[in-house]
Order: structure tokens, then sequence, then C-alpha cells
């Protein structure tokens, strides 16, 4: 990825559409679970896209190019959410994205669900490091917020997610009993 950000930097239109085309599926992804609609993720797509090639320049290191779009998306997503007066919050992922975690032959529970009833700022973490395969510090970045804060956020948003797990199984079992 890093040589096609170069010849995308050295002025190179293809190496860019390249780069945005690998990309796409998993920024559709991460503007679909912040904005929920589709013509809103087309437009922060077509927003970022314009943003990221009009200062590609400016980007000092090629291998956090991925980062760098990524906190592009959010900005956009976030100014598109301001603009229209509604609050952050993130969806599922989309269907095609979905995989049902089983637990026992009855009882089974979907991720995506159990993520998408997460808090905003837990929620965008977990997207980012599980489905999106970001590491702590390209998460901070992106985010603009510290390491610690991102592992802090992961390890609660682990919890509530093994205690509604543990619930649902729970719940599952009891009604099973009865």
């Amino acid at each position: 990825m890093e040589l096609e950000v170069k010849r995308a930097q050295r002025g190179d239109r293809e190496a860019f559409i390249r780069l945005f085309r690998r990309l796409e599926p998993e920024l559709y992804g991460l503007a679909k679970s912040i904005l929920r609609h589709d013509e809103d993720c087309a437009d922060a797509f077509q927003e970022t896209t314009l943003k990221a090639y009009k200062s590609l320049a400016a980007l000092r290191q090629p291998k956090y190019f991925k980062t760098w779009v990524i906190r592009i998306l959010i900005n956009e997503c976030n100014q598109l959410l301001r603009s229209r007066g509604r609050t952050i919050a993130m969806a599922d992922p989309p269907e095609a994205h979905r995989s049902p975690v089983y637990y026992d032959d009855s009882n089974k529970i979907d991720l995506h669900e159990a993520v998408s009833q997460l808090d905003e700022s837990l929620r965008i973490v977990i997207h980012l490091f599980y489905f999106q395969d970001l590491p702590v510090k390209q998460i901070a970045n992106a985010l603009d917020i510290s390491e610690g804060a991102v592992r802090a956020r992961l390890h609660r948003a682990r919890s509530i997610l093994m205690e509604r797990i543990q619930r649902t199984r729970k719940e599952g079992l009891a009604y099973e009993t009865r």
C-alpha cells in the first residue's frame, strides 16, 4: 500500500483510485455504522475522497494512509451529522459482514447487534479495532485520543459485551426450562 501511496503523491491518479477501491468496503462500513443512511454514506465518502486527493501531498508518512483517510471520513461523518442536526449514532455494519456467534445449539447472539447497542464512543473503537483491524496506535491517531483511552474503551466495551452475552445465555437457558 505504501508504494501506491507514494505513486499517488507523485500524481498517479490510477494509483489513488486503486487505493480508494481497496479501502472502499471498509470505509463504507465505517460510514454506515456512523450515519446509517446510504445517501449520507455516499456524501461522506465522496467528500472524503475529494479531501484526501486534494491534500495527499501533505501526508508525511505513507504507511499511515489508511488511518489518515479514516480520520478524514470520521470528521466528514461528524460534519454531516452536525449540519443536519442529528446526534452521532452507530448502526450495524452492512449485512454482508454480519456473523452470529453461537454459544450452544439453542442459543445464539449476533455480535454486530450486541456491538450496535454500545455507547457511540465504545462502538467506534470496537468497530475500528475488530472490524477494520486497526492497531491501538492508529485508532488513537484517527480519533485524536490517547492510546490509553483507546485501551480503556476497548476494555469497557469487552466487559459490557461479555455481560450481555452471559445475560443472553442465561435468559436462553431459563426460557428452555419453562
